[in-house]
């Protein structure tokens, strides 16, 4: 515990420059005698520590004192912390602390030069992330029910590797004690999640691929051709290649791509509404119409 506050005890010098007695001992919940005790320690480690008394004085460091950190050099600094800042971005508030100590530690002042939030409008699972987190570097068994893209409830006790983002959505890739084999699970579709106390030990997990998906459960792609109008001009672009969609002289567009026939593709295609029209194939322009005549009797 001693080590710790006298770690903390530097940071907070290096960031604040001069604090008094009493505000170190609140901080820590102990007494200002016990403070100036880590004082002294400190000093006898070498580490250039001073009091001064009177107003505005206080408990400070040398004015060019650093922790010792040649080994990198300034170039490798600025990645690490770069890299920190990106690692943030996932919003664990232990990254923060680290990269609030590191940029102490190396005298610099940190540039916010990246922002990112994986979290969609609608669901948070910034529990279940740090949760896997946890399992994963503490080598601990994860236990959770499962809901695949069929509908299927199932309880797994996994091996967590490593966390994933793929395709807008956060994945946990792990060796599943039930399959005995490696899967990946969506994060959104976990429920129940218990970190146990069990410890595994570690496997040679990168070297091995999930399995592929069962032919049986395998769907069959299908091409589509559509006609998406100028109101959606912005998916568009977001959701196709250049290459997939020709620019029509009323500013429409006429896009081929072909996805695997699922309710997925259904779904994408109703999530554009009155501005799309699925030209090829027959079929499919039939399952949609059907669909949408069944969501229209919903409110007649």
């Amino acid at each position: 515990m001693q080590m710790n506050r006298l770690f903390e005890i530097i940071y907070i010098l290096l960031n604040k420059k001069i604090a008094t007695a009493k505000e170190l001992a609140e901080h820590f919940g102990v007494s200002q005698r016990t403070i100036y005790r880590d004082v002294d320690t400190l000093s006898l480690a070498g580490i250039p520590v001073y009091t001064e008394k009177g107003k505005g004085g206080g408990i400070s460091l040398l004015p060019d004192y650093v922790l010792n950190k040649s080994i990198l050099s300034e170039q490798e600094q600025n990645e690490i912390l770069s890299a920190l800042q990106g690692l943030s971005s996932v919003k664990t508030a232990e990254t923060d602390q680290v990269l609030k100590k590191l940029s102490a530690i190396f005298n610099k002042n940190t540039i916010r030069w990246l922002e990112v939030d994986f979290s969609d409008w609608s669901y948070s699972n910034g529990k279940t992330f740090n949760d896997f987190k946890t399992a994963i570097l503490e080598r601990r068994i994860a236990e959770f029910d499962y809901f695949s893209t069929y509908g299927e409830k199932t309880h797994r006790r996994v091996e967590p590797i490593q966390l994933w983002f793929k395709s807008k959505a956060w994945y946990i890739k792990g060796f599943c004690l039930i399959r005995q084999d490696i899967r990946l699970f969506k994060l959104s579709r976990v429920r129940n999640l218990t970190v146990t106390d069990e410890q595994f030990t570690e496997r040679d997990f990168l070297a091995i691929s999930p399995s592929p998906v069962p032919a049986s459960r395998q769907k069959p792609d299908v091409t589509l051709k559509l006609k998406i109008t100028p109101e959606m001009i912005y998916r568009v672009y977001d959701e196709f290649d250049e290459d997939l969609a020709e620019k029509q002289p009323d500013g429409s567009f006429i896009v081929t791509v072909t996805w695997p026939e699922d309710d997925w593709v259904c779904g994408t295609i109703l999530s554009y509404g009155e501005y799309i029209e699925v030209l090829e194939p027959e079929h499919i322009r039939e399952i949609i119409k059907n669909k949408t005549l069944k969501t229209v009797k919903k409110y007649l």
